[in-house]
């Protein structure tokens, strides 16, 4: 098993198969210079911060980090490395560039049918990833571009399958909704319905006895859904390790949180299973969060449900412009005093990990990147007008029948062997 520095820099892409994947930018050492603190919202450092950019020192988050029921709050101090902080925030930057990319495509019209982008998100995808291992699994709804990313997928191929091409992560089959990848189990279209799948992930690590969590995502507008408390049910039952987490950006579907729950506090929801409320805009609150859930499920203590309370900038989905049921004004406060990689930008310089200079440089690499993955992504062939395509990864190869009935009884479709 890699240590998570070592994930860090030798992380590289998973499709579904084996296709031609680009590996992520290489982030340049960065030397510290000074050490200070940040304001009371934010986390604080308590001691210089060494010299190797792979020594772990530690921070204390702010108090307003985490709320409990029926828990003990995690640490309020987390070990990061400069490297990991700086491998944060460049993350960060990747994945807000490629919705930014996913926009302008779609309002170009080469993106067509439903995409849901999370600007404003990015935080909860990778404060999670950097709390977990490859072999943990993550499920979570259509709001899913972010989490591909970060479990393995390359930009070109995230890009690729919105665009509906052949080298798409799902061949250009699934498109914003339906994303996959090792580790990773979707990008799923019914509200809710992921958190019982998630729920039979978690089972499979108990059932072969892996020391392996499930984090189960899901939205605010799905905390409703009888289905998610019917894998509650089951998985204080069998005490699986399943982390719950409902991702509160505020609103729903048009709806605010308010208007459609009657407990808007989330991670209450459990109610005999413990929960944990955390700053979903602050990464480092987050992966504190989510270390501390893995811990407690690997001491057979079972789920945990968590709410990460954070904000999306943009509407529900492309087709919504996000301003008729909250105003211009609110969006612009939470961008300009609440933003996630601002704000871990503000940590990296006060605690002189890195320089604006320097911070430059990585957005420069991280748009670099993306632009040329995305290029790559616009390069791709259609898929070919191939009926055979319609019944891959249907049957085993080598196990397929010799024919498929299609829409009517006379219409049939033969497999070559």
């Amino acid at each position: 098993m890699f240590s998570r520095a070592a994930r860090l820099s030798t992380r590289v892409a998973a499709p579904v198969r084996a296709r031609v994947a680009a590996p992520r930018v290489v982030i340049p050492s960065i030397a510290a210079r000074r050490s200070v603190t940040t304001n009371a919202a934010s986390a604080q450092l308590e001691k210089p911060l060494p010299e190797s950019e792979t020594e772990p020192f530690q921070v204390t988050l702010s108090d307003e980090s985490f709320e409990t029921y029926e828990l003990d709050p995690p640490p309020y101090t987390l070990n990061v490395t400069k490297k990991e902080l700086k491998q944060m925030y460049y993350d960060m930057v990747v994945v807000r560039q490629m919705e930014m990319a996913a926009d302008r495509l779609y309002k170009e019209k080469k993106i067509r049918g439903f995409c849901h982008l999370s600007v404003g998100q990015e935080a909860v995808a990778v404060g999670i990833e950097h709390a977990i291992e490859r072999a943990d699994d993550v499920i979570t709804s259509y709001r899913c571009h972010g989490f591909a990313y970060m479990r393995g997928g390359t930009v070109r191929s995230i890009i690729g399958e919105l665009l509906g091409r052949r080298g798409g992560i799902a061949y250009g089959k699934g498109g914003s909704m339906h994303m996959f990848t090792k580790g990773f189990y979707g990008g799923n279209g019914i509200v809710g319905a992921q958190v019982a799948v998630g729920a039979g992930l978690a089972f499979a690590h108990k059932y072969t006895g892996r020391k392996n969590a499930s984090i189960i995502l899901y939205g605010d507008g799905a905390s409703n859904q009888g289905q998610v408390f019917e894998s509650f049910n089951m998985a204080k039952l069998w005490n699986l390790p399943a982390l719950f987490g409902c991702e509160n950006n505020k609103y729903g579907m048009g709806t605010s949180a308010a208007r459609s729950s009657a407990l808007t506090d989330y991670y209450k929801r459990g109610q005999y299973i413990p929960g944990l409320k955390v700053n979903g805009m602050d990464v480092l609150a987050v992966k504190a969060a989510v270390a501390y859930g893995k811990q407690w499920t690997n001491n057979d203590n079972g789920p945990l449900v968590l709410e990460y309370v954070t904000y999306r900038y943009g509407g529900h989905s492309m087709s919504d412009p996000g301003t008729t049921y909250r105003t211009r004004e609110e969006i612009q406060r939470m961008r300009s005093t609440n933003d996630p990689i601002a704000g871990l930008k503000q940590h990296i310089l006060e605690w002189g990990v890195a320089s604006e200079e320097e911070l430059k440089n990585l957005d420069k690499e991280a748009r670099a990147y993306v632009n040329e993955e995305v290029a790559a992504a616009e390069a791709m062939p259609p898929p070919e007008a191939n009926q055979q395509i319609l019944f891959e990864d249907i049957y085993v190869k080598g196990t397929e029948p010799d024919f498929i009935r299609g829409r009517t009884p006379d219409e049939l479709f033969y497999f070559k062997h």
